[in-house]
């Protein structure tokens, strides 16, 4: 069962600057949904893939990089990705439980055919989930995503997404490393052929000003296609927890802590974690 975490940095307005996001996201909340929706292209729903967890890591959170109260943190590149969930609207999708989950720094997934014959980072619990806030915003601590090939597949680096509410999945996606080398090789990027649509997935990873760990924030905002009621469970295959259709691709995943926290091999400064879930 995953609990309460604790933020990382000693105080979350301080996190949230260090981040380039600030009071107007998470504090004063002047940004407003609408004006994230403008001008912006729906995000492409994207295959599932086939390494959606078939079996749940014990820690669910939204911070990747730790694993219950194990002080040694997963290797990797420390990442910061956050974002909005809003509809077509410009309407934040509030309370919407928002699941990550990608593959570890030797290109292994925590499912029983996605291992990697380099073997795996036990330190990595690759799979997250966070609630949305009032404002549709999601937060998760893990690492940059690495490019691997499996069962004779080859994936660009990625991260798979899936929203869900009232326990329905009504919504599924990835997120690419916009500039990767290897973009140009992986063929789930390739079905994508609206190149504007194409873009909206592909994103920056950029240096956390100040932190001495090389610690990388990557923003993607997730605007879903059409305009949701409450109550709405759209025809999706799936929920929390649950795989829904299946695909080539690599599957979907909770978690977090702050800037400060333990890059792979150095354990974090005691009492720095992520936010806790709501």
């Amino acid at each position: 069962m995953s609990r309460p975490i604790q933020p990382i940095c000693p105080s979350r307005r301080g996190f949230l600057a260090s981040m380039g996001l600030g009071a107007a996201l998470f504090g004063t909340r002047g940004l407003m949904a609408e004006e994230l929706s403008k001008g912006r292209i729906a995000t492409p729903e994207m295959t599932e893939g086939p390494y959606y967890p078939d079996k749940m890591p014990l820690d669910t959170d939204n911070d990747l990089l730790i694993i219950n109260d194990s002080i040694t943190p997963a290797v990797g590149e420390i990442s910061w990705v956050s974002g909005s969930v809003i509809d077509a609207s410009g309407q934040p999708i509030r309370n919407a439980t928002i699941e990550i989950w990608q593959c570890d720094s030797k290109s292994s997934y925590i499912h029983s055919r996605g291992r990697n014959a380099n073997g795996e980072d036990g330190n990595f619990q690759g799979y997250g989930r966070y609630q949305t806030d009032s404002t549709g915003r999601y937060q998760f601590r893990t690492i940059k995503p690495v490019s691997y090939e499996l069962n004779g597949m080859f994936r660009a680096p990625h991260i798979h997404f899936a929203v869900s509410r009232n326990g329905r999945r009504i919504f599924t996606t990835q997120m690419m490393v916009k500039g990767h080398a290897d973009n140009a090789r992986d063929h789930v990027l390739g079905e994508i052929a609206d190149a504007a649509a194409r873009q909206t997935i592909l994103v920056d990873f950029l240096p956390v000003p100040g932190s001495k760990l090389g610690e990388l924030t990557a923003k993607f905002d997730l605007i879903i296609g059409r305009t949701l009621e409450e109550g709405d469970d759209h025809k999706l295959l799936g929920g929390i927890g649950k795989a829904g259709s299946r695909g080539f691709g690599g599957p979907p995943g909770r978690g977090m802590v702050r800037p400060g926290g333990g890059a792979g091999g150095s354990p974090p400064p005691p009492g720095e974690r992520p936010p806790p879930p709501r």
